[in-house]
Formats: structure tokens, C-alpha cells, sequence
């Protein structure tokens, strides 16, 4: 599958960042990569349309300075892509998310091992590296686990590692689909159920504890349909979104049974932990 990066450079770019992930999330984009000028936004070749560019209003308000590149990334073997700049990340001495040909740390708890393809998700990420924190500190055990854009499927795999019942790993996009179920073998996982599509897979099915590190508009779109499937006293995290858009989405989460236990941040992201009363 190829994919188009869309790269963007913009100035001023603390708030402006922020819009233009925000606006290219409206038109498709699925999946975005900071750098110091700017972003790099991805989507599918097969659904790309060119012209929805022109309806990006912050591409024409004279308030910022804005530059765009288009690029194909072609098909490839991500693996060596991967081996080449693949850095281990260690969580608060707990967790140690790790390529094939890094060691093993025994002196760490929870040792993931994981190829990423083009999937969201290795734990490089702000919002991924909060979520594994926020899991770190929770009772996983006999639970169950919704991960909703599981990307690489590490957030799962380490519920697994945690002990929690059952797990179902849903995520729209075919790389994390496919990388999902190979990470959960690579890792001898055995409770884990990967799925391919969006909330609609969830039907009626109950959890303790659901995971969403998607972005701002999905997370808006789908939180219903979160908390109707959440068990009493049940654990939503949620990230995959910059801080700006905190309050809009406690904003929408107080429209239901469901109150804030904790929240914390990144540079400029955000978790929020909410609970089900």
C-alpha cells in the first residue's frame, strides 16, 4: 500500500500546528509526525484527493506562512526502514519497547518487542508514551480491553503482559491491522482478538478498561459509542490529541456518565483518564 506525506511548514507554528492537523484529520489524513518547522501528514494513495487541499483555510489565511510539499512513499521493506532509525524507548524503568535485533532488558518488567511498518504506535510518540504510563499505573489484571486504533498493537500487548482477561485490538487502517497481528505473535500473545474496521466493530460487547489514542474528531465521533460499551466504574483513556483540544472533549464527555480521574501531558499533548460512575 502507498502512502502520500503531506509535509507542512508553518509560522507561527505553536498554534498553527495544531490547525493544520486538525483540518487535514477533516479530509482523511490519518496519522501525523511533528518536526521542529512543522508536520508531516500521511494518507492512503487510494483515497487522496488533491483538490481538498484548497479547502484548508490556514493554506490561505494571511496570518500564517505556510509551505507544502507532496510526496509518494511507495510501498517498501519497512523492516529495514525501521532497523536503520529505531531507537529502544524505556518507560519509567517498567516497560521497554524494543526492535527484533535490540537486546533484551530482564531488568525491566515488561519487555515488547516490535516491528512497526508504517503503524502509529512504537512508543516514540508523546501520546503513546502516556498511554503506556497511564497503563503502568492501573489494574489490568482480569479486565477487559477495548485498544481502538491500536496501530503497532503495543498498548494491547502490554494489557496482555498485564494480565488482563481479553483483549480486542481494532484499527481501520490495513499496515496496523496487519502489524498488530504480527507484533502479537512476535510477543506470544494469546488473548488478543485484532480487527480490522472502525467503532462499528464493537457492537455490544462490554470492557473495563477501553484505550483510544486516535485523533481529536474520531475520539468526538466515537466517545458515545466508548461509554455505551464500558462497564460501571470502567477506565477510558484518551490521547492521540494536542492540549488545545482538552476541554472540547471533557466538554462532550460530561454529556454522559462519566467523570475525570486524571489527566496528564506531553509537549503538547494529552491524556485524559475518565471513568464511567
Amino acid at each position: 500500500m502507498n502512502y502520500i506525506e503531506l509535509s507542512v511548514e508553518i509560522t507561527p507554528i505553536e498554534i498553527g500546528r495544531e490547525i493544520v492537523v486538525a483540518e487535514l484529520a477533516e479530509i482523511g489524513f490519518e496519522s501525523f509526525d511533528d518536526f521542529d518547522r512543522g508536520v508531516n501528514a500521511y494518507i492512503q494513495e487510494q483515497v487522496f484527493n488533491k483538490d481538498l487541499l484548497s479547502e484548508i483555510s490556514i493554506f490561505k489565511n494571511e496570518e500564517f506562512k505556510v509551505n507544502y510539499n507532496i510526496k509518494l512513499i511507495e510501498d517498501k521493506n519497512w523492516n529495514e526502514v525501521w532497523e536503520k532509525s529505531f531507537e529502544p524507548i524505556n518507560v519509567n524503568n517498567q516497560c521497554y519497547i524494543r526492535a527484533p535485533f535490540h537486546e533484551v532488558r530482564n531488568d525491566i518488567k515488561y519487555n515488547i518487542e516490535i516491528e512497526p511498518k508504517m503503524s502509529f504506535g512504537t512508543g516514540h510518540h508523546e501520546t503513546t508514551h502516556l498511554m503506556i504510563e497511564e497503563l503502568l499505573k492501573m489494574e489490568v489484571e482480569g479486565k477487559k480491553v477495548l485498544d481502538m486504533g491500536c496501530g503497532t498493537g503495543v498498548l494491547a500487548i502490554l494489557t496482555e503482559m498485564k494480565k488482563a482477561s481479553s483483549i480486542c485490538a481494532i484499527d481501520i487502517d490495513e499496515w496496523a491491522y496487519e502489524n498488530t497481528l504480527e507484533n502479537v505473535s512476535r510477543n506470544n500473545c494469546k488473548k488478543i482478538e485484532v480487527l480490522k474496521g472502525g467503532a462499528e466493530l464493537i457492537g455490544n460487547k462490554m470492557f473495563n478498561i477501553i484505550v483510544a489514542n486516535i485523533n481529536r474528531n474520531i475520539l468526538l465521533n466515537d466517545m458515545k459509542t466508548y461509554i455505551d460499551n464500558l462497564e460501571e466504574c470502567g477506565d477510558l483513556l484518551l490521547s492521540g490529541f494536542f492540549s488545545s483540544d482538552k476541554e472540547i472533549l471533557l466538554i462532550e464527555a460530561e454529556k454522559y456518565n462519566i467523570y475525570l480521574v486524571n489527566e496528564n501531558s506531553k509537549n503538547d499533548w494529552t491524556l485524559l483518564h475518565l471513568k464511567k460512575k
